[in-house]
């Protein structure tokens, strides 16, 4: 069996990210969503939350579970089993950002790493920037599922008030 990690932040769940976690799904036998914390972003959800929200965005996909990690992804995956990390990408940039990524987790463990293109209705959307426009009152909903978009428009909402 084959048990790929589809690795990030997911502060909030796109449907971009979906989109890699749904053909993800299609290429192995199980894939498991890692929620993380990346110190260098400033979210909105905290780790349950964003747990939460992935759950529930994911539970079409029997295949997939959803967890919490913290440390180093090779870690995590050495002590669940994982030999493939998933990862979108969506521009070059994004490519010079995974790619030395990809290549240190390959040196440190022997650790895989497959690039998804992402669909191209996706390929602008980010976590950061659908919370950028969220705060400024703009409507996010067409990147988000209808749960998801509903959490981000009352936490924008708290975070002006």
């Amino acid at each position: 069996m084959t048990r790929a990690v589809c690795p990030g932040s997911y502060d909030p769940v796109t449907l971009g990210h979906l989109d890699v976690i749904g053909r993800a799904a299609a290429m192995f036998d199980e894939v498991v969503v890692a929620v993380g914390s990346n110190m260098a972003k400033r979210g909105w959800f905290s780790p349950e939350e964003r747990l939460a929200l992935l759950r529930e965005a994911c539970s079409a996909w029997p295949g997939v579970s959803v967890a919490l990690f913290s440390g180093l992804l090779v870690d995590f995956c050495r002590a669940e089993g994982i030999g493939v990390v998933a990862k979108g990408i969506r521009t070059a940039a994004d490519a010079e950002y995974e790619l030395p990524m990809a290549q240190m987790n390959r040196r440190l463990t022997g650790l895989d790493t497959v690039f998804v293109p992402c669909a191209p209705p996706w390929s602008f959307v980010s976590s950061s920037l659908v919370r950028e426009v969220a705060g400024l009152g703009g409507d996010v909903a067409p990147f988000l599922t209808p749960a998801v978009a509903e959490q981000v428009r009352r936490r924008a909402v708290e975070r002006a008030g």
